[in-house]
């Protein structure tokens, strides 16, 4: 019997102890990351970039229902001289042309084989390194870049010489249903908490795909042709590798329009496969490195990979909580899931901070408490990738567009 035990306790403690270590990581980083900052990052006033060469580069792959809003948007905000350069890529609708006539400057490229927004941008940058600018300001089609922010975007970017990454947010109407809600502020958990947590760490900023700025040095040997799902986050990487942790920048915003209810769950499994894929490659890696160069930049952002997206981490959470109090029941140790229990519970009550603070504007408190139907909805985002990840791009439908549209032209 004592064997037995010993045995049980044993594996209760490997099962314990690394999901602890996981909820303790976002525990800190909501720590860290859930009031504002006085100044909240902010760039001075009178180093806004008046006098530099910006350039926006917008990939665009069949956006003719929401590209000329983008632009014209744009037109209303960005500093006189501002570049706008459109990739139109891949397209079989008039985005070209609607682009143009808003006022871009539009290129065309046609690929059947080399698709995704990773050889767009580099399509691109070949395009802009005809007359480099001094930033480089990616902006998805479907984005709107808040008041001011590209020029406080390109004053970072030149005063700092790094990546800057403004607070990527999702907007939606108020009467969205439940799972849009919460999926919205799980963007807020992920993209303005947890990031202004680990920045304040020490960690380097995530980059999110839109709304990143680059100085033109960088960005001009960034390795951009891929069709990773994830592109934008293992370019982060890959430039914090190197030695130019990309900056938070949380007084620059951008956002977008949350998808429908229909088109959120391929949205979530695209964007979710992506991170688990990269950070099952590079997290450990990140933290070695980190540890052995003393680089808080490399090591924070390698903890921060490792913490799984939300509802996965809830979700393995009570599932190994459960198996713990069945364990104990049996004659293991209580010890182990005491632990868990209590990073768990310091988890939930960090969480409900960051919707008290940041998430009550957009999650109602009856969507709140449907939490865990969310994480239950997500278990085949999950399952799906054990089974193998997800490795398209498909694109996401946009208000207004038929819900049968080909899917053979969004891949």
């Amino acid at each position: 019997m004592i064997v037995w035990e010993s045995g049980l306790s044993l594996v209760s403690w490997l099962l314990a102890l690394p999901l602890a270590f996981l909820f303790t990581i976002y525990v800190l980083e909501l720590s860290f990351g859930l009031f504002r900052s006085s100044d909240r990052n902010s760039v001075s006033q009178s180093a806004l970039a008046k006098d530099l060469n910006i350039a926006i580069l917008i990939p665009a792959h069949n956006e003719a229902s929401i590209i000329t809003q983008t632009i014209e948007g744009l037109l209303d905000d960005i500093p006189a001289g501002t570049r706008i350069l459109v990739v139109a890529d891949n397209c079989s609708d008039n985005t070209a042309v609607l682009a143009r006539t808003a006022g871009a400057e539009v290129v065309e490229r046609s690929n059947a084989t080399q698709r995704g927004k990773g050889y767009a941008l580099a399509f691109g940058r070949d395009i802009l390194s005809e007359s480099p600018p001094d930033c480089v300001i990616v902006l998805d089609a479907d984005c709107a870049l808040d008041k001011k922010s590209a020029a406080k975007l390109a004053s970072a970017v030149i005063s700092k010489s790094v990546p800057v990454q403004a607070t990527n947010l999702i907007h939606s109407a108020s009467d969205v249903s439940p799972v849009v809600q919460i999926s919205n502020f799980a963007m807020i958990v992920k993209n303005l908490v947890r990031q202004r947590g680990m920045t304040r760490l020490g960690g380097a900023a995530l980059l999110t795909g839109t709304g990143m700025a680059f100085p033109w040095q960088i960005f001009a040997n960034a390795p951009l042709a891929n069709s990773d799902l994830a592109e934008d986050l293992g370019l982060g990487i890959t430039i914090t590798k190197q030695g130019h942790p990309p900056f938070f920048l949380e007084d620059a915003g951008v956002s977008s329009e949350a998808a429908a209810k229909e088109d959120t769950l391929v949205q979530r499994t695209r964007w979710e496969h992506g991170f688990l894929t990269t950070a099952r490659h590079h997290a450990i890696p990140l933290i070695a490195s980190g540890f052995g160069k003393f680089s808080a930049s490399q090591f924070f952002l390698g903890l921060h990979l490792l913490v799984p997206p939300l509802a996965l981490l809830m979700a393995t959470g009570m599932g190994a909580l459960f198996l713990l109090a069945f364990a104990t029941y049996l004659g293991s140790t209580p010890l182990p899931f005491m632990l868990l229990l209590t990073t768990v519970v310091a988890a939930i009550f960090m969480t409900i901070g960051a919707w008290i603070m940041e998430g009550r504007r957009i999650l109602t408190f009856g969507a709140l408490i449907r939490i865990p139907i969310y994480i239950l909805w997500k278990v085949p985002v999950y399952l799906n990738f054990l089974r193998g990840s997800e490795t398209r791009w498909i694109r996401t439908r946009r208000s207004g567009e038929d819900i049968f549209t080909d899917p053979k032209n969004d891949e």
